[in-house]
């Protein structure tokens, strides 16, 4: 078992590579753990997990990610008998990593956490760093907090159990770690893309340390997003707003910031500060990959005027978490690993997307 520890205000936290699928036990003081009804079984055969334990099972995916889904966990927490030093562990995806880090954070006002991802996309980025948070009033990730977890737990042979779509979702979260921290790990999707797709265990480790050791120095810098961090929305507020207009759950997140790094790239070649070669060429890996590139994406294809659609999308833009004094900014490139944030005019946000 290999282990990376990275800085944060409150102590280190802990990231445990292991070779078989492994969860924490809980400890003398109680726990429970949290997984959805497409991961429970996989939770079964994990070592160190005990039937019979304490487990909430929660619907899976993006539409589950609400505030009931939190309130189930904490009444669940409240049910068990458990004190502020027993252990929330969130094993699942994203939406659970999320959820519980949420529900922990709240509970006696911060019970003890720890994680498992399940998911390409959790072991990448959503469980390393501390967001949490659920979906709220149709806009993504509205309701949350900080609140990282002691150890998060990674086994890349969990990957081997998800179902191709929901893989390739994984990967758009590793090439924008890629594009923004790591050219090796870019070079490694461009040049073994093959092997990437047949999920070569030993290659996966690789990346997700890559990713693992990039995020974790920036949450280091900066926990709570007051500036580099938020570099890691590369893509992700052309994302939310496909992921808003479309429908939670009709689009993937991670086909979603695919669809929206292509639409930052050319966002900052209209503003003249991204090299279009630099486009062409990441593009190019999008396209490889399978995701789409163009000015609208296919899941809003039936949902009339292309303008009016754009509007829609600048709308949700505009809703978005991230903005700051009423303004939208975006995460932009000027080449790989050079990377700004900006305010755009609503012309040239509706001129990439209509």
């Amino acid at each position: 078992m290999d282990t990376f520890t990275y800085a944060l205000p409150d102590g280190n936290a802990s990231v445990l590579f292991h070779r078989e699928l492994t969860v924490p036990a809980l400890p003398p003081s109680g726990g429970l753990y949290v997984t959805d009804t497409n991961t429970v079984s996989l939770l079964g055969t994990a070592r160190s997990f005990v039937a019979g334990s304490p487990t909430v099972v929660l619907p899976a995916g993006e539409s589950g990610k609400t505030l009931a889904s939190v309130e189930t966990i904490l009444s669940e927490a409240l049910r068990a008998g458990l004190a502020r030093d027993s252990l929330f562990v969130g094993f699942g995806g994203g939406v659970i990593t999320d959820m519980t880090a949420f529900a922990a954070s709240l509970y006696m006002r911060g019970a003890r956490l720890e994680l498992v991802p399940t998911t390409l996309l959790a072991m990448a980025d959503a469980a390393i760093g501390g967001k949490t948070g659920v979906d709220f009033g149709n806009y993504k990730n509205c309701v949350g907090t900080f609140y990282p977890a002691s150890s998060v737990h990674v086994s890349v042979a969990a990957l081997e159990t998800l179902p191709e779509r929901e893989f390739r979702s994984g990967l758009a979260e590793v090439l924008k770690t890629a594009l923004l921290y790591a050219p090796k790990l870019y070079q490694i999707m461009q040049e073994r893309r093959d092997d990437v797709l047949r999920r070569d265990g030993e290659l996966l480790l690789e990346m997700v340390k890559r990713c693992v050791q990039a995020k974790a120095r920036v949450v280091e810098r900066d926990l709570k997003e007051s500036g580099e961090r938020m570099y890691l929305n590369l893509g992700h507020t052309f994302a939310h707003a496909l992921e808003s207009v479309a429908g939670f759950g009709v689009v993937s997140h991670g086909e979603a910031v695919a669809w929206g790094i292509s639409r930052a790239l050319e966002l900052g070649c209209r503003l003249g500060t991204t090299d279009p070669e630099y486009r062409d060429d990441v593009r190019a890996t999008l396209e490889s990959y399978g995701w789409p590139t163009g000015t609208g994406h296919p899941a809003l294809a039936g949902a009339g005027d292309p303008l009016d659609t754009a509007r829609k999308l600048l709308a949700a833009m505009k809703s978005d978490k991230k903005k700051r004094g009423g303004a939208v900014r975006f995460v932009l490139q000027r080449e790989l690993n050079s990377t700004y944030v900006s305010e755009v005019s609503d012309e040239d946000v509706l001129g990439v997307l209509a």
